[in-house]
């Protein structure tokens, strides 16, 4: 519930700020787009740190560039049917994983 109301609020700010073509962001995926990934996909405590750290960096200090989120999961006991993507997880190292959005699927 808390979860979906606050990709709600997301949401809400993207439409508001694409209108006003306010800003920019340093990195890609967005600064909101990743805190929308980061929040689908792991824990909400845990993604509202990564998503404050994130924003702490977009500022002109800091380069920018392509930074996906990484996410910790297990993958055991899948059980396999046809599905639609909507996330990709390229494998980082042990059970760590860059996130990766499926834009065809949606």
């Amino acid at each position: 519930m808390i979860r979906r109301a606050i990709l709600k609020l997301l949401g809400l700010y993207q439409k508001v700020f694409t209108l006003l073509s306010y800003g920019s962001c340093r990195y890609y995926p967005t600064c909101s787009e990743y805190a929308k990934w980061r929040i689908e996909k792991d824990n909400l405590l845990i993604a509202f740190i990564a998503v404050v750290l994130r924003i702490l960096r977009c500022n002109q200090l800091f380069a920018g560039g392509i930074d996906y989120p990484v996410i910790k999961k297990e993958l055991e006991n899948i059980k396999y049917k046809k599905i639609d993507v909507r996330y990709w997880l390229v494998p980082k190292g042990g059970s760590k994983f860059i996130l990766i959005k499926n834009f065809k699927g949606n």
